[in-house]
This record gives structure tokens, C-alpha cells and sequence, in this order.
């Protein structure tokens, strides 16, 4: 019986040979994902908890580039979380990736507090929600902030990090000082970050943070990425984070 339904392609990931279900008419998972699972680190016998999953496309990357133990995927949407299930299923990562239909706002209830060593989050970018026709499209609940806010990811990503634990997010360059205050208020240090550029040329499009709660005040910017040499080339570091 065919894992696919209706509208929906399977998409190769370049990595141990996963591929990805996904509807086109929905949305699809972009390069922000793709870095953060380049930028974020996890380290053997880890639990790592994506928020806000969609398809499923962090959870299923970071088990084929890291030594984590778990990888769970939390998503609202529920017929996104099933192509996420499917996914898995696909992939035969059952033992080692897990999905869950629910809130981020609601995620240290689900899981508990303390309960996992990283948390990772592509969360909607936009906070101006005048002008969307359908509030209830998949395209706009992925891009705006309609079922959750940026503190909500912050606050829950927090109370479910083990002390000590890292949150990494990918993000616009323009709210990057709400970012900064909302770590600060719920006690959750910046300490890495990466500025990324569509070309060596132009401003930064992208922020990829990582935060420890409880750490130390420490901030460090690394070398920002670049994505493109030139037009439609992807430069060497995009290619190796890509596994082209």
C-alpha cells in the first residue's frame, strides 16, 4: 500500500537516503530548516524535541546527522503531522523518531518540564497577521503567527529544556532584539549565532541562535553563511550542509 495520498510527492533529503512526504497545496519545508539542522548540535543519548514540526523535516535530519537518542516532532496541524508519520514510517525511523499531534503553547504539559536536552524551532516569522485571507491555510499558518507567538515558543521551549539544555531557532534578522528580551525574561542565554546571507553582498535574510538555559552571559556571532557564489550556485558550505 502506497504511503502517498492525494496531492502529495515524495522528495529526496541527500542523507542516508531519506525522503520526505510532502503536499505542495500545503507547504513545504524551506532552506531555513535545512540550516538549522546544520547549525544545531546534538550529542549522543540526547532527546531532542522539535517544535511546531510540520512535516517533519527537523526531527528526520537531525536523527540522519547526529547521534541523538529520540527525536520527537510536535505539530498542530493535523494533517501535516500524519505526512510526518508517514515519513518515518518510510524512512523505518520508528525507533528513533516520534510525532505528536498538539499545541507548542501547551508542549511542557505534553512532555513535561525538564524532559529533554535540546530543543529546535522553525516557528512563523511574521507577527502582522492584517490581510490573510484564510487564516486557517496551512501556507499561513506556517508563515504568520496565528496559533502561536514568538514568546510562546520561547516560554515552552524553556520550560521543557533539562538545566543546562540548548534551544536553537532560526528566525528574521528583525526581531532579533525581541528574541534577545524574550530569552532574557525567561531566563535562557543566547550564546551562539550565525547571520545568514543570500549573498556576500547583500543583508542577512536569516539568524540562527543558540541559547542554554541558565547559562552563562556569553554571547558569540560566528562566520555568517553564505548561500550563493553567484546566481542559482550554491556556495561549498551550502552544498556540504545540503550533502550535495
Amino acid at each position: 500500500m502506497s504511503l502517498l495520498k492525494e496531492g502529495e510527492r515524495l522528495d529526496d533529503l541527500e542523507r542516508n537516503g531519506y525522503q520526505i512526504i510532502q503536499n505542495p497545496g500545503r507547504f513545504c519545508f524551506g532552506m531555513d530548516a535545512v540550516l538549522l539542522t546544520g547549525f544545531a548540535k546534538v550529542k549522543s543519548r540526547e532527546r531532542v524535541l522539535d517544535l511546531g514540526t510540520g512535516t517533519g523535516i527537523i526531527p528526520i535530519l537531525l536523527n540522519g546527522k547526529t547521534d541523538g537518542a529520540w527525536f520527537e516532532g510536535l505539530e498542530i496541524q493535523p494533517e501535516s503531522a500524519d505526512m510526518a508519520k508517514r515519513s518515518v514510517i518510510l524512512n523505518s525511523l520508528e525507533e528513533k523518531v516520534g510525532i505528536t499531534v498538539g499545541d507548542i503553547k501547551e508542549a511542557s504539559q505534553i512532555y513535561g518540564a525538564a524532559s529533554f536536552d535540546v530543543v529546535t524551532c522553525n516557528p512563523p516569522y511574521m507577527n502582522e497577521n492584517h490581510g490573510i485571507k484564510n487564516p486557517e491555510e496551512p501556507k499561513a499558518i506556517a508563515r504568520h503567527e496565528i496559533l502561536c507567538t514568538l514568546e510562546d515558543v520561547i516560554r515552552e521551549g524553556t520550560k521543557v529544556l533539562k538545566p543546562g539544555g540548548r534551544f536553537y531557532m532560526v528566525h528574521r534578522p528583525h526581531r532579533l532584539v525581541e528574541i534577545i528580551m524574550l530569552m532574557e525574561k525567561y531566563r535562557i542565554e543566547p550564546k551562539r549565532m550565525k547571520f545568514v546571507h543570500p549573498f556576500v553582498w547583500k543583508e542577512p535574510n536569516m539568524v540562527l541562535i543558540e541559547a542554554v538555559r541558565g547559562g552563562n552571559p556569553m554571547l558569540k556571532v560566528e562566520k555568517p553563511i553564505i548561500v550563493f557564489q553567484e546566481e542559482n550556485v550554491y556556495t561549498d558550505e551550502i552544498k556540504e550542509i545540503y550533502g550535495y
